[in-house]
């Protein structure tokens, strides 16, 4: 199973294969007999799985769930509204903006983990929006757009795309004069690391003016094996940085030893926390969602001065309007014309006066 083709011929999308993994429960079971939903992982994640709970971390991202079927709070056409699809601007519908400077550039609607909390569900899970991942019109629309100086590389996961294809994508966009860098958003490193290989990374690696960052999403420490440190290591050592995205999901990283636990797994393993996300409102995904101060709230309970700061993540909540910080200022305790008054994470005080203008 090091062959990450095999990995994905035997992908754990069935009954029969995820018995034989964990013990089926009901709700599974009916969920994935009922449910019209794409889902499944890889036998690699599937391993990480918990036989005999169903509320483990890796079998509750993985696993389609009856609770899927409630929507309180998800908004319809979410990903319409999310990626601002419904505006006057032409756009092919591989390309999603937010911003002047960047887009992202969606080029696949499979994965190797069909996450059940996904904010892309409606196009990757179940597949209520169908786009065209017409990579000529992307790059054609890329190149005609100068301000755009950076373009994130997004699905599905890319790197499900074969050698040829992500060499095509990589070496069509660095031809772009006024492009400053290209970022891949992938899961494999984490439910697929066999994915890096030898020759990916050599399609990757290289000293180059345009360079290449990646983001991967781990949401929980059980996710990060001695597989995926090899993996990261080799992308690390071809000059690609790798940076996590976690998703803020009720019941699997929202206490705050788990948080910090996994962000110093993170840094051993060489990952560099970027953000902590509230979970988006895409349908169908409620049962995963916290109040939206729970992410600040774990970063100060169980980051911020417990451990390096390195391993604190931005939290922020993404929308229509772009990525919003979601971080209060729980440390200025009081400001007067004379002094700030800050506390520590111990309770702790101290002053630094106030200078005006």
């Amino acid at each position: 199973m090091e062959d990450w083709k095999n990995q994905l011929k035997n992908m754990v999308n069935t009954l029969d294969r995820l018995s034989e993994y964990v013990n089926v429960t009901p709700d599974e079971e009916e969920a994935i007999k009922t449910l019209n939903t794409t889902w499944g992982t890889t036998p690699h994640m599937a391993s990480l799985m918990d036989r005999d709970d169903p509320q483990c971390p890796i079998r509750m991202q993985a696993v389609p769930s009856m609770k899927e079927t409630r929507n309180k709070y998800g908004i319809d056409n979410y990903l319409v509204w999310k990626e601002n699809r419904a505006t006057e601007e032409v756009r092919p519908d591989c390309i999603a903006r937010q911003y002047k400077d960047r887009v992202a550039f969606t080029v696949t609607d499979i994965c190797a983990n069909y996450c059940r909390h996904c904010f892309r569900k409606e196009l990757v899970v179940s597949k209520d929006l169908e786009l065209r991942f017409d990579l000529e019109e992307g790059l054609e629309w890329i190149a005609d757009h100068p301000e755009v100086r950076d373009v994130l590389v997004t699905g599905g996961d890319p790197f499900l795309l074969s050698d040829s294809r992500i060499e095509y994508i990589v070496s069509k966009l660095r031809e772009i004069d006024h492009l400053e860098m290209i970022r891949f958003g992938t899961r494999a490193p984490i439910a697929l690391p066999q994915r890096v290989t030898p020759e990916l990374v050599d399609i990757l690696s290289g000293y180059h003016k345009i360079p290449i960052w990646l983001n991967t999403q781990c949401n929980h420490p059980k996710e990060l094996t001695d597989r995926t440190g090899k993996a990261v290591y080799d992308l690390m050592s071809a000059g690609v940085n790798v940076g996590n995205q976690m998703v803020l999901l009720k019941g699997i990283n929202d206490d705050v030893e788990t948080f910090r636990e996994l962000h110093q797994k993170l840094l051993r393993f060489r990952i560099r926390p970027y953000y902590v996300f509230y979970c988006e409102p895409a349908p169908g995904i409620d049962h995963f969602r916290t109040p939206i101060e729970k992410g600040a709230e774990l970063i100060r309970d169980g980051i911020r001065g417990h451990t390096t700061g390195l391993a604190q993540p931005m939290y922020v909540c993404a929308t229509n309007i772009g990525k919003i910080p979601l971080m209060p200022d729980y440390y200025l305790k009081d400001k007067n014309e004379k002094e700030y008054t800050f506390r520590n994470h111990r309770g702790e005080e101290t002053t630094l006066p106030t200078i005006t203008e």
